[in-house]
């Protein structure tokens, strides 16, 4: 056989090897599981499953959630991508855990602490690249004790869909300003700032309860951000709160508005808070347009808040929002 015949063959084989190989290594890798506390599906726990997708797939995984009370602590690792946790019923599958500020735990932290912080206190971190929730409930359970997490998102393009988040101080926690993140047809409660941090974020038609008279947004935006919190066609409720403030700067260069929200009577004519410092009204952003409902008392709002013309509110698209350097658009 001549030397030509001879490579050819090789090279044959080693493309039939490798193919052979990447087709069972992809055969290894699920991309559907299930998990169940009956033990029905591929996992009793979420957090078993999440650690069975592969790293960095690149591929979608769904995880189904059977309905069940799920108490974990869960954390989606950043090498843990592309994984979409989907549960048989928003009502009926629900994450639960009750950690919050000041909690003792067994040992120390790397700052050796033995107590539980804010950033700690989560039920569900994802830190994971294009994670997706639908049809669940997140909910931290620990009371009116403090800081206490439900959801704490810091991964790039994430989408929450038709989902329910329960907590009273620091609900949901949308952390780091790289971080985009889209909300769609949730149910959000809480008392003091709870829903706060420095991503960019869209809340549309979303549900958005205050348990009690405080505070909704407390944005961290940093300077240079286009974008923080931008707030469409979503409705503001209370049951017993009367004196709730749209939001407050946690940082300097908070950015929130409100676009078509619909806004009742527990929102204060004022609408706004500086945080007790006047230094902010010179860089916070907050505004509004076609704020309705009771609690859209525009003529009352702080001279330092803005309303915004019809042109001005045609650049709050999703698509404008989101589309950053590489032109993301959530899917629905």
């Amino acid at each position: 056989m001549k030397k030509t015949q001879i490579a050819t063959v090789l090279i044959y084989l080693f493309v039939l090897v490798a193919s052979t190989v990447e087709a069972q290594t992809t055969a290894t890798w699920p991309v559907s599981l299930t998990v169940a506390q009956d033990g029905t599906g591929n996992y009793k726990t979420i957090q078993e499953a999440i650690l069975a997708v592969r790293d960095l797939s690149q591929l979608e995984v769904r995880i189904f959630v059977k309905n069940g009370v799920y108490r974990e602590k869960i954390v989606v690792p950043s090498y843990k991508t592309n994984i979409s946790l989907v549960g048989e019923s928003r009502e009926g599958t629900i994450i639960t855990n009750n950690d919050h500020t000041g909690k003792a735990f067994p040992g120390k932290d790397l700052l050796g602490r033995g107590k539980f912080m804010t950033f700690t206190s989560y039920t569900v971190l994802v830190q994971g690249n294009d994670f997706t929730a639908e049809n669940l409930t997140i909910e931290n359970t620990a009371g009116r004790v403090g800081q206490a997490v439900a959801l704490h998102v810091e991964g790039d393009r994430a989408i929450i869909r038709n989902c329910r988040l329960l907590g009273n101080q620091d609900t949901l926690y949308t952390a780091t300003e790289n971080s985009r993140q889209y909300y769609k047809d949730c149910y959000i409660e809480g008392t003091t700032d709870f829903i706060f941090g420095e991503a960019t974020c869209v809340f549309k038609n979303c549900t958005i309860k205050s348990l009690t008279n405080s505070y909704i947004t407390a944005a961290s935006t940093r300077p240079g951000q286009r974008f923080g919190y931008v707030f469409i066609d979503c409705k503001l409720i209370s049951d017993s709160a009367t004196k709730v403030y749209l939001g407050r700067p946690w940082r300097p260069y908070a950015k929130t508005v409100f676009i078509n929200t619909d806004m009742g009577n527990h929102i204060l004519a004022e609408g706004w808070e500086n945080w007790r410092n006047p230094e902010n009204e010179r860089t916070a952003f907050y505004a509004e347009y076609n704020s309705k409902g009771p609690g859209a008392n525009t003529s009352g709002r702080v001279k330092w808040s803005k309303q915004l013309s019809s042109k001005e509110a045609k650049k709050y698209t999703i698509e404008n929002i989101f589309k950053g350097s590489n032109n993301w658009s959530p899917p629905f």
